[in-house]
């Protein structure tokens, strides 16, 4: 074994994780304030935002295009299980009071467990192609759509992601704004009209660069997805070929790991703070997002016939079984037991898959 090559991938992987967390951090906040500028609904900017699994995605594009889709399949069901076992047991373990899930997290479960359901499904049976990786996407399509009537009807709440990083990012952001819209009051000696013409016209101005300057920033963190994205299933690929591992094991065990980190932290915040309801529909959407978008990603790109074999009934069962255990925790309002469970499960399902599962 070359030693020096492993550590070098190994350096590299980490540091693309770190790369890709950056980048999805300010993809994400300027495209909040992109959106905002251009009179985009906050509701659709929430749902495209809270929810998404915009790390994934870019990880899924890359290694699709490197012809590595076993790793992509294995880093999509791999986040699914990782955001339910690994996440959303650490915000239980966390949470703080009793936890009591409202209507809208009950709802998001549910479709996600149902979307889960298909998905397994689909890949059981060896249904994952071209048509209903359509399917899948025009799915995740009517979701956006229905879940935005839905929240501007008022039956559900909009997701929302409680980030510490994030939060003190709009911050910024609306100190931006509120330093663009400022302008200097005429003074006495300031001719009136010329003070009015000129002020408007800066502001104007203003607003041009600064919309300008955000735009600027978001194509720099979709630069840095991108790169991150190629960065990392090359570095897993090469990871797995030192350890005679398969790159669907790579990329349901360390590499969904890595990127779900995001989601692990805004568990433990938002579960230590209370907000139960952010850690529902966080982990909720973020793996209808996974299995619709990124997974329909896959499928239309063409699954190759000696990827049809990518993924074992041992791990459509964990991510199936995940998902109906999420489900069945918020209907019964389970708590720190429920957590505790959930993360002996991925621990378990970890070691099996190095060892029982190992190819």
């Amino acid at each position: 074994m070359d030693w020096d090559c492993l550590s070098f991938n190994a350096a590299t992987f980490i540091a693309g994780v770190i790369v890709l967390d950056l980048g999805a951090d300010k993809f994400i906040d300027h495209t909040v304030v992109v959106g905002r500028r251009l009179g985009i609904p906050q509701t659709l900017i929430a749902l495209l935002t809270a929810g998404a699994e915009y790390e994934e995605l870019a990880v899924v594009v890359a290694a699709v295009l490197q012809h590595q889709t076993p790793l992509a399949i294995g880093n999509v069901m791999g986040s699914t299980i990782s955001n339910i076992l690994g996440a959303f047991s650490l915000g239980l373990l966390f949470h703080s009071g009793s936890i009591d899930f409202d209507w809208s997290a009950k709802l998001y479960t549910v479709v996600q467990f149902l979307i889960t359901t298909v998905f397994v499904a689909l890949a059981y049976f060896g249904k994952l192609n071209k048509t209903t990786g359509v399917i899948l996407i025009v799915l995740f399509i009517v979701y956006l759509i229905t879940i935005a009537y839905a929240i501007y009807r008022g039956v559900i709440d909009p997701p929302s992601q409680w980030d510490s990083d994030s939060d003190s990012d709009n911050e910024n952001d609306d100190e931006i704004e509120d330093s663009e819209h400022a302008r200097p009051a005429a003074s006495e000696t300031s001719p009136l009209l010329n003070g009015e013409h000129s002020g408007n016209l800066h502001e104007r101005t203003n607003t041009f660069r600064s919309l300008f300057y955000h735009i600027y920033q978001l194509l720099i963190g979709f630069l840095l997805l991108s790169i991150s994205g190629f960065i990392l299933s090359h570095s897993a690929n090469k990871i797995a070929e030192y350890f005679n591992l398969s790159g669907t094991v790579i990329g349901i065990t360390i590499l969904s790991f890595a990127t779900t980190l995001p989601e692990k932290f805004v568990a433990v915040i938002s579960g230590s703070r209370g907000h139960s309801g952010i850690m529902v529909a966080s982990t909720a959407g973020s793996n209808i997002f996974l299995l619709t978008l990124c997974m329909g990603i896959v499928a239309v790109t063409g699954i190759p016939e000696d990827s049809t074999s990518a993924f074992t009934l041992f791990e459509l069962a964990i991510t199936w079984l995940s998902s109906a255990l999420l489900l069945l925790i918020v209907a019964l309002g389970l708590g720190h037991l429920a957590g505790i469970t959930l993360l002996a499960v991925y621990i378990t399902f970890l070691v099996l898959e190095f060892t029982v599962y190992r190819r």
